[in-house]
């Protein structure tokens, strides 16, 4: 039976046990009150309660912004446009599947939780619209959308007023905890390549999980101005230090590469690199406050530790080691401006240090996919128009639960890989659900004739179906069984169960969501070998794209939402190990993207007739062949090899530059892009 061990293996904590409390107590005061105001559907008022309901109060009240928002829009839809469509059904029926697949669209391009306002005002719309086809002979459109509205902001309010009240949780504590991590990661991590063997340690993994993290971070720092904690109203200045974080990122992965070069040349030079990772170490374990004048400081003697290595190695090395020392002086430097950013936030201080240009916009620099939702967007687009359809020709009065619960369907899951198995789990909870609603409504809820009494007999299924919600495993069953319940139970002031009513809705709560599997497994559903290779695919567009971006905001914008991808890509547990090789080359080449920026400065300090800038310009032409092959699955390995010998034939030309910053910085860039562009580790 389904998930019958995890059920009872289930052992709930205290914390299970405050949060179902809690939750439950703000629904039944929210049941209350839509039964004192005598509201047509008070189960939307509790319902509400069940839906947003979350263990922080920031993120429980950021949600119910965004579901009275949503409802909002969706009522002002529905009364504006049903009595132009409603005596054109299939009129009617082609603007709620758009409104809906245009809505999802959007919704799923805005990975931050405000896209819950568009995915709520698409299906709300249908609700309202097919809700008042069902009861035209005794509601109003205008009544029933100012009551939608009315209930689900009593089930916000309520949740609101217990949340933030009885043993709040605030997530403030949580993201400070989380950045902490961060930051101790980010260190290991750096001693990790500078001390140990390369071979001993998968650096890739444990950065692509940083860059995860990073992005996790970025989503949880949203819901900050919803709560009341220590770190209220620091979205903004906390989403900038993470940004300077995504370049340590870059920088780490760069060190990785030149260890990794440097090992296999020889090994001799990491006698004198313990010393220097000393004493870099001591330096920053420096807590004093930090001034931003001191942002651009480095540890006493770090230029002539580094001569002293540079001129005990061997010569093929020397390069390596400039480009190392580069690297680390840039960790350094963003590793001063993050301490400074979390120092001022955690005083209160919301103004960054002058010197550091915020990338922060207005929306967040989060990798897009335009794929995933275009496929969203037409999946719940054919579903809501397949199942109205199916309503219309069938003449099934309550078909109006098919399609309501279809498009519902629809939205719910959809930004998941592949949302069928999660759907069959949620029409398993629908059909575990009917059966409970018939043990209520027909040996229990006859002997039920006070509010107390419901409430009491509601408490034990409802408190343990809420106790599921924090377990990832369970809530899958735990959500659309209590929903189920709740809204098959249709709590009213003048309760009556019609006996053929509760059978037709119990078969459109099941029907409509497996259409909703089967169009979403055609049109949608994808597995992870096939996401993996789509992002990888838009992550060697945006290598080219940088190909052509002047260093700067734009360019710092484009490669935090590179590295963001890449977090994003290693949520993706692939079986096939070219893809996973793939995914870890990915990251290495998203370290490289800085050189293609200072082949484009270095370009623009020659002279106007150098014959360097034509070679050059030759070469960005080859990397943009290069991956173009990569991103259309051609066959790349003859190009490979071009650019390397165009590597070589540059560093030909450098001999007689008399330039020394430019030979150096050139140098620099082109054993970088040979080395994590190109993947090949000997120069």
């Amino acid at each position: 039976m389904l998930l019958i061990k995890p059920l009872l293996a289930f052992r709930p904590n205290k914390m299970d046990w405050i949060f179902a409390i809690k939750t439950f107590m703000a629904g039944i005061l929210a049941l209350y009150i839509a039964f004192s105001l005598n509201l047509a559907y008070p189960i939307w008022a509790i319902g509400t309660v069940f839906v947003i309901a979350n263990p922080y109060a920031g993120m429980t009240t950021s949600k119910s912004i965004y579901r009275v928002f949503g409802t909002l829009l969706g009522a002002i839809v529905a009364v504006a446009v049903t009595p132009w469509l409603i005596n054109t059904p299939w009129l009617f029926t082609l603007f709620l599947s758009c409104w809906v697949g245009l809505c999802l669209y959007f919704s799923l391009l805005d990975r931050t939780p405000r896209s819950y306002v568009l995915m709520l005002a698409g299906y709300t719309t249908v609700i309202i619209s097919f809700n008042i086809v069902y009861f035209i002979d005794t509601a109003s459109l205008f009544e029933m959308a100012v009551g939608r509205f009315l209930e689900i902001t009593i089930g916000v309010v309520c949740s609101a007023i217990v949340t933030t009240t009885i043993f709040p949780i605030h997530i403030g504590p949580a993201v400070k905890e989380r950045v902490s991590k961060t930051l101790t990661d980010t260190q290991q991590i750096f001693n990790k390549i500078l001390l140990e063997p390369h071979q001993d340690y998968n650096y890739t993994k444990a950065l692509s999980q940083l860059a995860r993290d990073i992005a996790d971070i970025h989503v949880m720092a949203v819901h900050l101005s919803y709560e009341k904690s220590t770190l209220q109203g620091m979205t903004k200045p906390l989403q900038e230090m993470l940004n300077q974080i995504t370049m340590l990122i870059s920088n780490l992965v760069a060190m990785s590469e030149r260890i990794q070069q440097l090992d296999l040349i020889d090994t001799e030079y990491r006698r004198l690199l313990i010393d220097l990772h000393s004493k870099i170490n001591t330096y920053l374990a420096d807590e004093h406050r930090l001034k931003e004048s001191e942002l651009n400081l480095l540890p006493e003697d770090f230029d002539s530790d580094f001569s002293k290595l540079i001129q005990s190695t061997k010569e093929n090395q020397i390069i390596i080691l400039k480009s190392l020392k580069m690297d680390i002086r840039h960790f350094i430097q963003n590793i001063h401006a993050i301490k400074l950013i979390w120092q001022r936030i955690q005083s209160g201080d919301t103004t960054l240090p002058e010197v550091i240009v915020p990338i922060s916009t207005n929306y967040p620099t989060l990798h897009r996919d335009h794929g995933v939702a275009i496929r969203g967007g037409i999946s719940a687009c054919l579903i809501v128009f397949i199942a109205t359809a199916f309503w219309i020709l069938s003449g099934w009065k309550a078909g109006f639960m098919l399609a309501e619960m279809a498009a519902i369907s629809a939205c719910i899951l959809t930004a998941m890989d592949n949302p069928v198995p999660a759907l069959k789990m949620f029409i398993r909870g629908n059909f575990y659900a009917a059966i409970v609603v018939f043990i209520y409504a027909y040996g229990v809820f006859p002997y039920v004739t006070e509010f107390w009494q419901l409430a009491l007999v509601l408490a034990p299924f409802c408190i343990y179906c809420l106790m599921l919600f924090l377990h990832p495993p369970l809530i899958g069953i735990g959500l659309p069984l209590l929903m189920g319940t709740t809204m098959g139970l249709n709590f009213q002031n003048r309760y009556t169960l019609d006996q053929v009513f509760f059978f037709d809705a119990t078969i459109g709560t099941l029907i409509g969501p497996i259409i909703a599997v089967f169009i979403i497994n055609a049109v949608r559903a994808m597995s992870p070998d096939i996401t993996v290779q789509r992002i990888l695919a838009i992550h060697y567009r945006a290598i080219r794209q940088a190909l052509y971006i002047p260093y700067g905001v734009q360019f710092r914008l484009h490669l935090r939402t590179m590295l963001d991808r890449i977090g994003v890509l290693n949520t993706k547990a692939v079986q096939s190990e070219r893809l996973q090789n793939m995914m870890n080359k990915a990251l290495i080449e998203s370290s490289a993207v800085i050189d293609l920026a200072r082949l484009q400065e270095i370009v623009l300090k020659l002279p106007e007739n150098d014959p360097l800038i034509e070679q050059l310009e030759k070469f960005k032409v080859q990397l943009d062949e290069y991956f173009k092959a990569k991103e259309f699955e051609q066959n790349y390995e003859i190009i490979c090899i071009q650019l390397i010998n165009q590597i070589k034939i540059l560093e030909e030309q450098l001999l007689i530059q008399e330039d020394t910053d430019i030979l150096q910085r050139l140098h620099i860039s082109l054993n970088n892009i040979r080395s994590s562009l190109c993947h090949a580790k000997t120069p």
